[in-house]
Formats: structure tokens, sequence, C-alpha cells
């Protein structure tokens, strides 16, 4: 099958993409409103409290929401008094808005951080949030730069913005955090070597 190339963002894109799966009978799955989708992301969630079972927090991206609400459904299921902390960037903030509106708003896209690069919010991930999820911050790009060469020089781990913004988050939140043991999911490596140059610059 060709790859198909459609829209400004994101969004455009996932939105063609559910005109063509109406059009043609295939099946779509969504991003964020697929619960096989939640639920297979959180066994991350699952296989760290398997292994850390004393983590108090854990701090997860949210572009769609999908991550977060699988964090909140496999961790309070195992450990009811997990805090689970969303994080997405103040310049796509239309998950964070919606989650504390207990609405589903739209808002403006200009982040640099692909994995958290929604327009929209999506209903399925949204409602667990609004049900579970403990806290949710925004950080702004300069913080996910600095997160960026943060995991490359103390860990060693190259994470795309996406992935980095739960350590800008847990710096961010470092005062209300100290004492506590925080696991971040940093979840993507898909940095190109442009962006990389542009955080090294």
């Amino acid at each position: 099958m060709a790859r198909i190339v459609h829209g400004r963002d994101f969004d455009d894109a996932r939105e063609h993409c559910e005109a063509l799966a109406r059009e043609h009978g295939y099946r779509y799955i969504h991003s964020g409103n697929e619960p096989h989708l939640i639920a297979g992301v959180g066994t991350a969630t699952l296989e760290l409290l398997e292994t850390q079972p004393e983590v108090d927090v854990v701090i997860v991206p949210v572009g769609g929401g999908s991550g977060a609400a699988g964090a909140c459904i496999a961790g309070k299921s195992i450990r009811p008094e997990l805090e689970v902390i969303g994080v997405q960037s103040s310049a796509a903030p239309a998950a964070y808005r919606s989650w504390q509106a207990r609405q589903l708003l739209e808002d403006r896209m200009e982040t640099r951080a692909e994995g958290l690069a929604t327009r929209v919010a999506f209903e399925l991930p949204q409602r667990i949030l609004w049900e579970h999820l403990d806290d949710f911050v925004l950080v702004d790009e300069d913080e996910l730069g600095r997160a960026v060469l943060l995991m490359i020089e103390g860990t060693r781990n190259l994470v795309e913005p996406a992935g980095a913004a739960p350590l800008a988050a847990a710096l961010r939140l470092r005062d209300r955090l100290a004492g506590k043991k925080v696991a971040l999911i940093l979840s993507g490596g898909n940095i190109s070597p442009d962006q990389l140059r542009e955080v090294l610059a």
C-alpha cells in the first residue's frame, strides 16, 4: 500500500485516515479512543510496578492521553495509592485544558514534541483521566529541550522531546516530589538529527 501524507499536523492526518477507513471499510485504530491500545500501553506501568513495587509516583507524557489512561488503570489496579501525573507541552495544551474543564476542547498545536502534538482531546482517554489522573502539568518548549539534554548527559538515553517531558515535569515539581520514589515513562526515541541539533543549539 502506498504511503499517504496529508494535512498540516497529526490531527489533520488522523481525520483523513478516519475518512479513508469509512470510505473503504478499513478497520481504523484510533490513536486514543481505542480500548485495546490503552490496555496495551498500560502494560508499561504494570511491568514497572512488577519490578519496582515501591514506586510512589508515575509521570507520563500526554498527547492523546492513551499512555496516561493506561498508567492510571494498570497502576491504580495494582497500587490504589499510586499517584499518576500527566505532562503536556504548553504549546499544545488541548488535553490539559480538557482535563481541567472536564470537557473535550480543541486548542493550538505549536509544539516541536511530536508525541505531544495534538490539537484536540480524545474522549475515551479523557474520561479515564477525569476519574483517575491525580495531576496534570504543562511544561514549555525550553524545558523539554533541557530535559532531552539532561537525559543524554545523565542517563545516556536518547529520547525525543515528548519522551523527555516526564523529566521536565519532575524538575518543575521537584519540591512536591521530594522524598518520593518517582518513575518517568520515557516513551519515544524517535528524535531526528535535525531535532537533536536544534536542542543542542
